[in-house]
């Protein structure tokens, strides 16, 4: 049926019949255009062009040996210090390197592929997704003779070239994850503090008096005398870093066995987070929370720095704090427990 609407302009208008859009599809308005005609390639019709193509995968994969090799060599030639001109070069021609590596392979898989592996295009019909042992049989014979027609066991120069380019780009990764630092092991129990090591600003390395320190403060510590270490600087104050605080006595609550490891309202912790090691920077004043800015793990300093929000496993550890004759705020022994991520305990 259709729906009618009858127009009239007069009194003998003839009737128009207007349709509510049903579509007519012919029988033959698509044609299957099949497959598009196979263009024979130059390695396909010249055994030189062929040789030629094989030498050039080669050449890519070779490529990426140098640039794997490059990139070790790299790691060596341009060591890390604190000058940041090392760091540039570092990353500069250790980059390359694995960019050769990477590209040289991927190029010569490309390569390999539009030059010398078969190019006719082949359309299949969907099935389960386990076929019979018939199915299975002719899977493993397809497979073998997709191995034949690559070349890939009959071209040993372009094999042995991929086994040596595959066997080599992984190193310069292996060797960066390596510079990550080997199992800390008994390091992070053992920092640059202890007893009478005087807490100094950072990073001018002046001592701190305790009078120094008013009601609300914060003050970013590290241990005296880091500063004029000429090696391994970095390291000592990723250890040691500390955070002060000062808070009303009346608000800490201690245990037994640390009242007398503040002074006065003023307490330290560690400046590394139990999580996975970011710098816990921001403190809370009203609510006396530090927050770490990485996963937003969120410690309570009145409360022995225990856990409130977050991630992190265990609370940050304290250091043992008194003042000197001389009135300065010094340390009466290192941490008592390792600092920094809780995962290498596991």
């Amino acid at each position: 049926m259709s729906d009618k609407s009858i127009a009239s302009t007069g009194s003998h208008e003839p009737e128009h019949e207007y349709s509510a859009g049903l579509a007519t599809i012919a029988a033959d308005a698509v044609v299957d255009p099949g497959m598009e005609p196979h263009r024979v390639r130059m390695t396909d019709k010249s055994k030189k062009h062929e040789k030629a193509a094989a030498r050039q995968v080669a050449a890519f994969f070779f490529a990426s040996i140098f640039g794997s090799a490059f990139a070790i060599y790299a790691y060596f030639a341009f060591p890390l210090t604190e000058d940041l001109g090392t760091v540039r070069n570092n990353t500069l021609w250790l980059g390359l390197g694995i960019a050769l590596g990477l590209l040289g392979i991927g190029i010569g898989a490309v390569h390999w592929a539009k030059t010398l592996m078969p190019d006719a295009e082949v359309s299949e019909e969907r099935h389960m997704a386990r076929g019979s042992e018939e199915v299975r049989a002719r899977a493993i014979e397809i497979v073998r003779l997709a191995d034949s027609e690559s070349g890939f066991s009959r071209r040993k120069l372009i094999r042995r070239s991929l086994y040596g380019a595959l066997a080599l780009f992984p190193l310069p990764a292996i060797m960066i994850f390596g510079d990550l630092g080997p199992n800390p092991g008994d390091s992070l129990r053992h920092t640059m503090w202890k007893k009478g090591t005087r807490l100094a600003k950072d990073p001018s390395g002046l001592p701190i008096k305790a009078s120094d320190v008013t009601l609300g403060s914060v003050f970013h510590v590290i241990p005296e005398g880091l500063s004029e270490l000429e090696h391994h600087k970095l390291e000592e104050k990723a250890k040691a870093a500390v955070l002060l605080v000062r808070l009303d006595p009346a608000d800490l609550k201690e245990s037994d066995e640390r009242k007398d490891w503040s002074y006065d309202g003023i307490v330290a912790y560690s400046k590394i987070c139990t999580h996975v090691g970011c710098p816990v920077a921001l403190y809370e004043q009203h609510t006396h929370h530090l927050l770490c800015p990485c996963h937003q793990s969120t410690f309570d300093v009145t409360d022995e720095c225990k856990v409130v929000f977050g991630p992190a496993s265990r609370p940050l550890p304290q250091l043992p704090i008194t003042v000197d004759a001389e009135g300065y705020l010094i340390a009466q022994s290192d941490f008592t427990e390792p600092v920094g991520p809780s995962f290498w305990e596991r």
